[in-house]
């Protein structure tokens, strides 16, 4: 079994229920939800126009490989109706795998660790709430450390 974060992201309609469902739905097809961070809302970034996003990192232990596990985790993106338009746009539903174990995987459309985690707070607030001894396998450093490191303006918040 391998110990994986994944990133949950919403800002569209009722964005807790879609947190909640997502995770239900990881848990029925990947693995039972381990451990769960609190939700934190995050002004939109990339594309700031945009409604504020609601983000939570769950971790879970899977024996499914890497590529099984993103084509399972866009599946349930499809069937919770995301929809793939415009980069950075608004969405139902964004599940990230942020790690695999301490594995560095480097393919087309599957980059692990996540290649911009160490920048986005509303990924490393989440993550060291519930990780914050867990080393990053490329940079070496603590999440927590990552986390208090990274000089950001974007207002993330614990709700």
């Amino acid at each position: 079994m391998i110990g994986v974060f994944l990133l949950l992201g919403s800002n569209l309609g009722n964005r807790v229920g879609y947190l909640q469902q997502a995770a239900g739905l990881i848990g029925e097809a990947v693995a039972e939800v381990v451990q769960a961070s609190s939700v934190y809302e995050t002004e939109s970034w990339g594309k700031t126009d945009e409604p504020d996003y609601l983000n939570q990192v769950i971790f879970l232990k899977t024996d499914l490989a890497p590529r099984t596990l993103l084509e399972t985790l866009l599946g349930i993106e499809t069937k919770m109706g995301r929809k793939r338009e415009i980069k950075w746009g608004s969405r139902i539903i964004d599940i990230d795998i942020l790690f695999y174990g301490n594995q560095l995987i480097n393919e087309p459309g599957l980059v692990v660790p996540h290649p911009e985690l160490q920048n986005r707070m509303f990924t490393l607030a989440p993550l060291n709430e519930i990780a914050p001894d867990f080393v990053h396998p490329v940079l070496q450093k603590q999440i927590s450390e990552l986390k208090s490191e990274l000089k950001s303006d974007l207002h993330v918040k614990k709700l």
